[in-house]
């Protein structure tokens, strides 16, 4: 029948995101006595008390960090005073150190901090990264032999070691003395090291128990330069290492986290090492024209090179953010598809030309980054759409392996099918025909590395922790091993739980949102991982423009009536381009963000999350229901019959007339189509009062019907 799609419509194949809002409880006596104490809204003091705050003096201490008493790492860390010891003996006689690091930003940013400061202690050091493709993670036998005929004494490993049993025993066979340096999960039995800097082995409740593996290889760095009473010019390079590392690698900024990110984030933008310098030029972090904010930072390599004696233009203190989005992402790019030593030498050289030239590789592969993960996101989402989709509710885990995918980013796309699907992704592409490597990535509810422990008799290496794990398997053990993922998942997790987790703040409304709000959330920063970016939620919110832009995202005026006013703001939602056109009306989920444009401030917000309002038309169309909403009504003494059909995208509202005429609309158009075929139909407007009483007499009559009627 009518089945020519509806025009001026674009198609929407996933309508709304699927997510599960969680809001978090308010306590407005709480945030009241905080607010008069901390001179702080109730609205930011209620942010306060989600972040775990009981007491006034918490909040105290949170606001204000420096103001913490820290126990020194001495008495914290059982091995410290050995590893300063022997690093000191080594200095003194000369004898040749050698780091083995990481490829991630965490070991780089770690092998660099280590590499700097011994050197300028008056050691001879050198340093090693595995390769990702063809060693994997951390310090092996070929590195340790290499060391060994290369005249190294002592080895230093950063941001590895802790579960490197046969390397470490080894090397200490071949009489070389090792500092194992790490803030991975500690295995039941201990390499046999000199010594073992490792937070997770000393108390919980200690304020170092965060940090990452660059956080024991600044205190390990500091603590010497101490010793050595020679800490002129070393403290705030590797500081600003120290806070680089940190945000890239996700760590808590709680604890020392907190205070020592809080610094350096002031320190970077006039930070003396020209690899940051380079970085934060390269990366344009600096503010933006709003017309620039989706267009690439950095000229192509066709472009002219930046200035190298130009400093950073009008110097603030960073956000996090901008270092989690434009910073960390080209070190990390490095080491999922590139050379470490780019990195390396990035954060080592005094000389600015060969900073900027480095930066720019890294932007250059950066780019390579992105194009891969998108095109590797768009094939493996048309694969699960093909394969999985039907059975993803009963399944509950997604499983998707291909050939010819790099193993390098495939981490970062099982991230966004976990973003799209709701359910934990094991995600992996064949190194040959008889071997598969993956990555996995999980949900609130499941637990990633017990998974993995679920089904080892099934792989060959892997490892992980409750969100994130990696994996290889014989390729012939790939269904068994979809068909045990789906077993244990369907041990943990309920239909309920396949959603993604939205956790919300507070509730906002928009003549709330300005400057001062803005200005007073910057005393939580910095925030990150356990300590979030403060998330809003605004009900019922008007859609006055919306448009694509960009590589995929959505921009929009949006607009709210209170006591009669208009505010509007405006918003941006990344990588929406498949849930465009958002409907009308909405209740929306945002982070605040400053816009700065032709020397004007203004704060716009950052879209999370959507959902339809309560009580509204919308509701129907987007119910989840087997099959189409019917129902027939009498309107004006006559009768009709009504559906909603879901198998088309966007949904459809259809009326029938006695005379066979059917009128079409979908949520949020103006436009409709009436006619007996869609062939004849013609185009009408649906504001027009004949056909928009109609339209509401079939939405009351649909709306006592259940989804299963």
């Amino acid at each position: 029948m009518l089945d020519r799609p509806l025009p001026k419509l674009s198609q929407n194949p996933r309508r709304l995101l699927n997510q599960r809002w969680q809001i978090y409880p308010q306590k407005p006596e709480f945030a009241k006595e905080l607010a008069l104490v901390t001179n702080l809204s109730p609205i930011v003091s209620q942010l306060l008390i989600n972040r775990g705050i009981k007491t006034l003096e918490q909040a105290q201490a949170f606001l204000n960090p420096e103001s913490i008493d820290l126990p020194s790492p001495l008495t914290e860390f059982p091995d410290l005073a050995l590893s300063v010891e022997l690093l000191q003996t080594a200095i003194a006689s000369q004898s040749k150190i050698a780091i083995c690091g990481d490829y991630d930003a965490d070991g780089m940013t770690s092998t660099a901090l280590l590499w700097r400061s011994l050197r300028s202690l008056g050691a001879q050091v050198d340093y090693a990264i595995p390769s990702r493709m063809h060693e994997g993670y951390g310090i092996n036998q070929r590195i340790v032999e290499e060391f060994k005929s290369e005249g190294v004494e002592l080895i230093l490993t950063v941001d590895n070691g802790i579960s490197a049993f046969e390397p470490i025993a080894r090397a200490r066979e071949l009489g070389l003395k090792v500092i194992i340096t790490d803030h991975h999960d500690i295995p039941q039995k201990l390499p046999p090291a000199n010594a073992i800097l490792n937070p997770k082995l000393i108390a919980e409740s200690s304020p170092y128990r965060g940090i990452a593996g660059v956080g024991v290889a600044y205190i390990l760095a500091v603590s010497l330069a101490q010793q050595l009473g020679n800490t002129k010019g070393l403290i705030q390079p590797m500081l600003a290492l120290f806070t680089l590392g940190t945000i890239a690698d996700l760590a808590p900024l709680t604890g020392v986290n907190r205070r020592w990110v809080k610094r350096g984030l002031k320190l970077l933008p006039k930070s003396q090492l020209p690899g940051i310098q380079a970085l934060i030029q390269v990366g344009g972090v600096q503010a933006k024209e709003a017309g620039e904010i989706f267009s690439s930072p950095i000229p192509s390599p066709q472009s002219p090179i930046p200035n190298p004696q130009s400093p950073v233009p009008n110097p603030k203190t960073l956000k996090p953010e901008d270092i989690g989005f434009r910073l960390g992402p080209r070190i990390n790019a490095i080491g999922r598809i590139g050379d470490p030593q780019t990195v390396i030498e990035l954060l080592t050289t005094d000389d600015m030309s060969l900073a900027l030239a480095r930066a720019i590789q890294c932007e250059q592969v950066n780019t390579t980054r992105q194009q891969l993960c998108e095109q590797i996101e768009q094939e493996a989402i048309a694969f699960v759409e093909t394969e999985f989709l039907p059975s993803l509710q009963q399944d509950r885990v997604l499983v998707v392996v291909q050939p010819n995918w790099h193993h390098g980013v495939i981490g970062i796309v099982a991230s966004r099918l976990v973003e799209r699907y709701g359910v934990p992704v094991f995600i992996g592409t064949y190194e040959n025909e008889t071997h598969i490597r993956g990555s996995a990535r999980g949900i609130p509810e499941f637990h990633v590395f017990t998974a993995l422990e679920y089904c080892q008799d099934l792989l060959g290496k892997f490892g992980g922790h409750k969100a994130a794990g990696g994996f290889s398997l014989p390729a012939e053990n790939l269904q068994k091993l979809r068909s045990r993922l789906c077993e244990f998942a369907n041990q943990c997790l309920e239909p309920q739980h396949l959603k993604p987790l939205l956790q919300i703040d507070a509730q906002a409304n928009f003549n709330q949102i300005n400057q001062e709000l803005y200005q007073q959330l910057d005393t939580l920063h910095p925030c990150g991982i356990d300590n979030p970016d403060p998330v809003f939620w605004t009900a019922n919110v008007k859609v006055v423009e919306q448009q694509i832009v960009g590589k995929g995202h959505i921009k929009l005026t949006l607009s709210q009536n209170i006591d009669q006013r208009e505010y509007r703001i405006k918003a941006i939602a990344w990588r929406w381009r498949d849930y465009y056109p958002l409907p009308p009306r909405l209740d929306i989920a945002y982070k605040l963000r400053e816009n700065n444009f032709n020397g004007k401030t203004s704060i716009e917000i950052e879209l999370i999350g959507v959902r339809l309002p309560k009580d509204t038309q919308f509701d129907l169309f987007y119910q989840p229901s087997p099959h189409p909403l019917r129902t027939s009504f009498h309107y004006n003494q006559r009768q009709y019959s009504c559906g909603i059909y879901q198998n088309t995208s966007p949904p459809e509202l259809r009326i029938k007339n006695s005379e066979g005429k059917v009128l079409m609309m979908q949520p949020g158009s103006k436009i409709g189509l009436l006619g007996t075929s869609r062939e004849d139909a013609l185009e009408i407007d649906l504001s027009l009062p004949q056909y928009d009483c109609i339209i509401q007499a079939a939405i009351k009559a649909l709306s006592t019907l259940s989804p299963e009627s």
